[in-house]
């Protein structure tokens, strides 16, 4: 009730303020820009108050209160008076506009839905036009398919068919709680259960992560105990993704490949004493 009556205020306030001549809006705005004038800005926000009410009439259909467009109008509004040039000869309402438009848009998409959507352009198009152009659409002689639909949308607002599906699932049907159960007892299962991930647990992937940072460390420390040769092959055979063949590291070293298997087993074994000598838990963490 406080609600309505301070909007029906705001009303009659904003139907009570005079227009202004070009001429007297330009003097105001030179005022306002030039020396803060805070009473040339209080007037011209009111004498377009009344583009702020006529706009948010237009938003109405999205369910939420007309008072609180309005005050986002205002914010546009206000918005559009700290950035308007007057030097320009441009009318303050069609500079105005956009961003009061902007300004309600915005609020619409933050609190329709409990998701947020529509970050993009092309969503904030999808989400304001789609339900226009469907209507337009379906106005012909016979029904249109939402194929077709699709098709046509995408076309029309630069976007894909998929984004015009998913746009359309979202405003055809209300927000749903994951808590709500899918029958009508109360012991019922949930939409939550059916949504159950497979993936590690984020404790156990911190885990997971620590545990490789720290043998990665001990590898590397480990291989210092290794010469050129022995690191070479041990790179080549055991820390490639390739894996190189004994017959191509033995020409390559100028050796037979039994002799790389032999240099390999030595330098596997001196690997594993050194890893166990500097970090004895080694072993209970390799098991």
């Amino acid at each position: 009730m406080m609600e309505d009556t301070a909007g029906r205020t705001m009303v009659r306030a904003a139907m009570k303020a005079p227009y202004l001549e070009r001429d007297e809006e330009h003097v105001l705005a030179l005022r306002w820009k030039e020396n803060n004038d805070q009473q040339a800005l209080h007037q011209i926000a009111m004498a377009h108050m009344r583009l702020v009410i006529s706009m948010a009439s237009k938003f109405r259909h999205y369910g939420l209160p007309l008072g609180d467009l309005v005050q986002e109008g205002h914010v546009g509004l206000l918005e559009a008076a700290a950035r308007f040039e007057p030097e320009r000869e441009v009318r303050f309402s069609t500079y105005a506009t956009w961003w009061i438009r902007a300004s309600m848009q915005d609020y619409i998409l933050r609190n329709w839905s409990i998701v947020r959507g529509g970050t993009s352009s092309a969503q904030k198009a999808l989400f304001f036009n789609l339900r226009r152009l469907r209507a337009r659409l379906a106005n012909g002689t016979e029904p249109i398919s939402n194929t077709s639909l699709y098709r046509e949308v995408s076309v029309a607002l630069g976007v894909s068919e998929a984004d015009v599906a998913m746009m359309d699932s979202r405003l055809s049907a209300p927000d749903s709680s994951l808590n709500q159960p899918l029958a009508d007892d109360s012991g019922a299962t949930e939409r939550m259960d059916f949504l159950i991930s497979d993936d590690p647990l984020p404790d156990e992937v911190v885990g997971d992560t620590i545990d490789v940072e720290r043998r990665s460390v001990w590898l590397k420390t480990a291989l210092g105990a290794l010469n050129a040769r022995e690191l070479r092959i041990i790179e080549e055979r055991r820390l490639s993704d390739e894996g190189a063949t004994l017959e191509a590291l033995g020409e390559a070293l100028g050796i037979s490949k039994e002799r790389v298997r032999q240099i390999e087993a030595r330098a596997m074994e001196k690997l594993k004493i050194a890893l166990v000598k500097q970090n004895p838990e080694f072993l209970a963490t390799a098991a």
